[in-house]
């Protein structure tokens, strides 16, 4: 018979019945409590083992665990690999024990796009202007989009209504408002920051089940012809340069800049 309770001070145990070997109990401490042969009919003898009690300690099933075993399996495989049954054996637990804690495999991936997003650290000078303040926001949204990147299309790629996913938006938002934007445009342009991040986030790790890198894939198709190419092939050193950060760090100052000189004209 399979048991969990919790320790008392005395260092005894005070045990419930327990329905299965993943079914947990609200204790700070949980523990198993697995005991051996007991047959009352039959006292013990020579040779006879005394009934015995086990207790071993449990990890206790939780929607955090869940959600973290989740984002690993995606990043390791992708999200076509994500279903509650590999969830399930990768937490070595039952199925249906998981919907104790995430109803659907949708809220999963909910739970995942609210675990990247709540990652997200903004640091900027109380005093920054909304310039400074944008480009910290999308430096924090491509840290975490890096550390995540297959999560962060999990992220992009479906609705999310929680506060953790929805806060960083309002916060962009509430950045471009304050700098006398309009609605509509502040929209398209957290809309086009969006966009600029994960497109470097696509030329930085890819997303390709394989997660090979762009230029590792296109190295792989020989040298152009310098006749049809020549300005491919001048340029074959820089192009084989890899700096992410300066390259990042330059296409966000252009676009920055785009939107500064949007400013005067939407309030002329």
């Amino acid at each position: 018979m399979l048991l969990v309770g919790r320790e008392l001070p005395s260092g005894e145990a005070d045990p419930q019945v327990m329905l299965g070997p993943d079914q947990l109990v609200n204790a700070a401490e949980d523990l198993l409590v697995v005991h051996g042969p007991n047959d009352t009919a039959r006292p013990c003898g020579p040779g006879r083992a005394a009934p015995r009690t086990v207790y071993v300690n449990r990890m206790r099933l939780t929607r955090e665990r869940i959600v973290a075993a989740a984002a690993e399996l995606i990043e390791r495989e992708g999200m076509t690999a994500i279903s509650m049954r590999r969830i399930a054996a990768q937490l070595d637990c039952a199925v249906m024990s998981l919907y104790n804690h995430v109803p659907s495999k949708d809220a999963l991936l909910d739970g995942v796009a609210e675990y990247v997003m709540s990652g997200i650290e903004v640091r900027t000078e109380p005093d920054a202007d909304w310039q400074d303040q944008v480009r910290a926001q999308a430096r924090a949204f491509r840290q975490i989009a890096r550390a995540h990147p297959r999560c962060t299309m999990v992220v992009v790629s479906r609705p999310n209504n929680s506060a953790a996913a929805l806060r960083p938006f309002e916060r962009a938002l509430a950045t471009l408002a304050g700098a006398g934007f309009s609605g509509a445009d502040s929209v398209r342009i957290v809309r086009a920051f969006i966009g600029y991040v994960m497109g470097c986030l696509l030329r930085e790790v890819g997303v390709a089940p394989s997660l090979a890198h762009p230029d590792d894939v296109a190295s792989r198709g020989g040298e152009s012809d310098p006749a049809e190419f020549p300005l491919l092939t001048s340029l074959s050193a820089e192009l084989g340069r890899r700096d992410h950060d300066a390259d990042f760090e330059f296409g966000l100052d252009l676009l920055v800049r785009a939107v500064a000189e949007l400013r005067p004209a939407m309030h002329s």
